[in-house]
C-alpha cells in the first residue's frame, strides 16, 4: 500500500488528534494531497486538501477552523491536525491524491472526487 493513513484512536469530545499519512515510496510527492471520511452507513464525506507545494489549502465546511492540514515532502508525509472533535467526526479517515489535476504548485482539490487515488484508512471514534 503506497499511502498509508495512521494515527486513529478513540478520544473524546472537545479533543484533539494527529493522523499521518504515508507515502511510503515517495511516489506522490509532487501532487496535491487531501483528506476524506467515511462514517459507517454514510457516504464519502471531503475533509480538505493541500496544494502539493503546501501553499494551498481547503476545507469542508464541517471541519472549517477546527481541522488542518500541512505537508512534509522531505519526509513524503502529509497531516491532519483535528482539533475540538465532535462525535460526528467519527469515520474511518483516509489519505488521498488527486493525480490528475496536480500541476500547479497551488491548485488544491475541493472534492472527493479529485482524490482519485487513496490507500487505508484509520479509524477515528470520538465519544460525548
Amino acid at each position: 500500500v503506497q499511502l498509508q493513513a495512521s494515527g486513529g484512536g478513540s478520544v473524546h469530545a472537545g479533543e484533539s488528534l494527529k493522523l499521518s499519512c504515508s507515502d511510503s515510496e515517495g511516489t506522490y510527492s509532487t501532487y496535491a494531497k487531501g483528506w476524506f471520511r467515511q462514517a459507517l452507513g454514510k457516504e464519502r464525506e471531503f475533509v480538505g486538501a493541500i496544494s502539493w507545494s503546501g501553499r494551498g489549502t481547503y476545507y469542508g465546511d464541517s471541519v472549517k477552523g477546527r481541522f488542518a492540514i500541512t505537508r512534509d515532502n522531505a519526509e513524503n508525509m502529509v497531516y491532519l491536525q483535528m482539533n475540538n472533535l465532535k462525535p460526528e467526526d467519527t469515520a474511518v479517515y483516509y489519505c488521498g491524491v488527486d493525480t490528475i489535476n496536480s500541476g500547479s504548485g497551488y491548485y488544491t482539490p475541493d472534492s472527493v472526487e479529485d482524490l482519485d487515488t487513496w490507500g487505508s484508512g484509520t479509524l477515528v471514534t470520538v465519544s460525548s
